[in-house]
């Protein structure tokens, strides 16, 4: 991972790619190990990293747009990752206050002790031992279609305490309308293992994702120039071809109309204590206008007198005043997004890709997966 001398920036790029984030950086580490052929990385935002951009404040590491966590099953994009960072280990465990008490997420028999009497708990895990088997992910659809009444009762809990207005807060709408892929993002876990993700792999880069992703960009053949939107730069020069990881409506000027998506912002408070909650994440699905706040410090164990917390407030995404986050994929939009497609074929020398290039909501670990195959 040692710094190496950049080439002098070229006027005519080989490869242009859009966005510094993780599809870009990528994507640009592949062809100018491939090709060594000069790559020139643009990004409108003042930093590399995307929405995984981290930094020091206070002596501890800032997840700047949100946690991100690494997971992942496939062993190939932990291998190309780990050519670019050392892993702190870490697995994530979230809580949530439901009914005034810190319980853990995803759903489990720790939440069902949690939150009902000692003898309900115990004949609710019996019941659903009954119907599922140990271990077992359920939704809370299969939960409310049981034969069962205690367990459709159950269902009609998770739904309306963990599920109902946390969605609400975070989509700004009836929920009703999502995607089902989106609403099956709150598992139902039958067992007691308290890991909100079982992933085979799991961490966090050492020093940080901004550094990894420094990592991946640093290559003699790669140049990045910030504060540079495509619009800006593709009069004036004329790559062979372009790798395109910005939004995709943006890319043809918004000519059928504007994708949706759903934003944040989030508020930070540095706090004279070495430790605010007992885990990185807690979610407020019952109350409050923010959905969780986030303890920055426990991602990579940093030890400090102090804390700084981050509280997450979901938001409608508009243009100019905050980041694209969260695609909302009900018909209208993914129909809008089909229409973007059609005239993306016809541009043979741009790829789209990444989470605004795709108009999906992906893990990191399938943005890196989706990079990896790219055709070059």
């Amino acid at each position: 991972m040692a710094k190496r001398k950049k080439s002098a920036p070229t006027a005519s790029p080989h490869f242009l790619v859009v966005g510094a984030g993780l599809s870009g950086a990528v994507i640009a580490r592949r062809l100018a190990e491939k090709y060594r052929q000069p790559v020139l990385v643009i990004d409108q935002r003042p930093q590399i990293g995307g929405n995984c951009y981290d930094r020091r404040i206070a002596n501890i590491t800032v997840h700047r747009f949100g946690a991100h966590i690494f997971h992942t099953n496939n062993q190939t994009v932990w291998n190309f990752l780990s050519h670019f960072t050392h892993w702190q280990p870490y697995e994530h465990q979230v809580q949530a206050r439901v009914a005034g008490k810190l319980v853990p997420l995803p759903f489990n028999f720790g939440t069902l002790t949690a939150l009902f009497p000692p003898g309900l708990a115990s004949e609710l895990e019996k019941q659903l031992l009954a119907e599922f088997s140990f271990g077992r992910k359920i939704s809370i659809l299969e939960l409310q279609q049981s034969l069962l009444p205690p367990l459709q009762q159950l269902g009609q809990y998770v739904y309306e305490h963990i599920f109902a207005y946390y969605s609400r807060k975070q989509w700004g709408g009836d929920i009703a309308l999502l995607n089902p892929e989106v609403l099956s993002r709150v598992p139902i876990t039958l067992d007691r293992d308290l890991r909100y993700f079982r992933d085979r792999y799991q961490g966090i880069p050492a020093q940080g994702y901004t550094a990894m992703i420094t990592n991946l960009l640093d290559h003699p053949f790669i140049e990045v120039k910030l504060k540079t939107t495509y619009a800006q730069i593709s009069k004036k020069i004329s790559p062979q071809k372009t790798f395109y990881t910005g939004s995709i409506d943006e890319f043809f000027d918004y000519k059928l109309g504007t994708l949706q998506y759903r934003s944040c912002r989030f508020v930070d408070e540095l706090k004279r204590q070495a430790q605010f909650q007992p885990v990185a994440v807690v979610n407020y699905p019952e109350t409050q206008d923010f959905t969780r706040i986030i303890e920055h410090k426990h991602f990579l164990n940093e030890h400090t007198p102090h804390t700084l917390i981050t509280y997450e407030y979901p938001e409608a995404f508009k243009l100019g005043r905050n980041e694209r986050f969260y695609p909302l994929n009900d018909q209208d939009n993914n129909d809008l997004f089909a229409r973007y497609q059609k005239l993306a074929r016809q541009q043979p020398d741009v790829v789209f890709f990444g989470r605004l290039g795709d108009y999906r909501y992906y893990d990191m670990d399938q943005v890196i997966a989706r990079a990896l195959e790219i055709k070059i």
